[in-house]
C-alpha cells in the first residue's frame, strides 16, 4: 500500500462521508485558483497546511513526501515564466515581470495541490469509488477503476519482490546488468499482470459475475455541521482576501 493510501485509511476523518471532505478540500482548491495569488492563494496555502497537520492529523514527514512531487511540477512550471523566447533582446531573454508571474503561479498551484492532498490524505479510494455509482457514474466505469486500484498494489508488490530478487543475484552491479534486470523486470511484470487478470476473470465467472462488483461500503452520513463549518471557512477566506487586497499596497 502506498503511504498516502495508508495515511487515508488511518486518518482521523476516515469515517466522515467523502462529501464532507470534498467540500473542504476541493473548495480550498477552487479558492486557490480563483482568488488573487496574493494574498488569496497564500491564505489558502496556510489554511490547508493548518488543517492537514492539525484536525486531519496527517504526519508532517508523510505529507512532505507526498507534496514534494506536485511541488516539483509547480516549481518547474513557474520557472518557464522567467524567460521569453524571441523579441528584441535576443532568442532567449528574461521576461518582463517574469519573477512576479512565476511567484503568482507558484502560489496558486502549490496551494491548489494542498487542497487536493487534503482530500486524498483523508479519503481512501475504496470508500470513494463505490459511492460514485450513486452520483451518476456508470457502474462499469467504477468497476474498472476498482479493479485497477486493487490490482495496482499487487503489481507494485510484485515489482518490489522482483527487484529484491535481482539485487540478491547481483543484477545491479553495473550498467549492462542494470539494463538486463530492467528488461527482465518489465517482461516478468507484464506476464504476471496478464496471469492475475486471467485468474481474476475466472474467479468472477465462477462466482456468477453479472457485470457489477458488489463491495461493502462503510456507513457514513453527510455531516451538516462539518459541511457548514467548511463553507464558513471558505467564505471567511474569500472575505479576508478581499479585505487584505484593499488594505495591502
Amino acid at each position: 500500500m502506498l503511504p498516502i493510501d495508508a495515511a487515508a485509511h488511518s486518518s482521523r476523518w476516515r469515517r466522515r462521508h467523502p462529501v464532507d471532505k470534498a467540500v473542504l478540500g476541493f473548495g480550498l482548491t477552487v479558492l486557490a485558483i480563483s482568488l488573487p495569488p496574493w494574498p488569496g492563494a497564500a491564505l489558502v496555502l496556510v489554511t490547508a497546511l493548518a488543517v492537514l497537520l492539525g484536525p486531519a492529523g496527517v504526519p508532517g514527514r508523510r505529507l512532505w513526501r507526498a507534496y514534494r512531487v506536485p511541488l516539483g511540477f509547480c516549481v518547474t512550471g513557474a520557472l518557464t515564466l522567467l524567460v521569453q523566447v524571441g523579441g528584441p533582446d535576443g532568442f532567449v531573454s528574461l521576461a518582463e515581470e517574469g519573477p512576479l508571474r512565476a511567484g503568482e503561479l507558484l502560489l496558486r498551484t502549490s496551494a491548489a495541490s494542498l487542497g487536493v492532498l487534503l482530500f486524498a490524505f483523508t479519503t481512501p479510494m475504496s470508500d470513494l469509488l463505490p459511492r460514485l455509482v450513486k452520483a451518476g457514474v456508470p457502474a462499469p466505469v467504477v468497476d474498472v477503476a476498482l479493479v485497477t486500484y486493487r490490482m495496482s498494489f499487487l503489481l507494485l508488490d510484485s515489482v518490489r519482490r522482483i527487484r529484491e530478487a535481482q539485487a540478491a543475484r547481483l543484477g545491479h552491479t553495473d550498467r549492462a546488468a542494470e539494463w538486463r534486470s530492467l528488461a527482465g523486470l518489465g517482461a516478468t511484470a507484464f506476464v504476471r499482470a496478464f496471469d492475475r487478470a486471467t485468474r481474476l476473470q475466472a474467479g468472477l465467472a465462477g462466482r456468477g459475475y453479472d457485470g457489477t462488483l458488489r463491495v461493502l461500503v462503510p456507513e457514513a452520513r453527510v455531516s451538516v455541521r462539518f459541511t457548514a463549518a467548511s463553507c464558513g471557512l471558505l467564505a471567511a477566506l474569500a472575505a479576508l482576501t478581499l479585505v487584505l487586497e484593499r488594505a495591502l499596497p
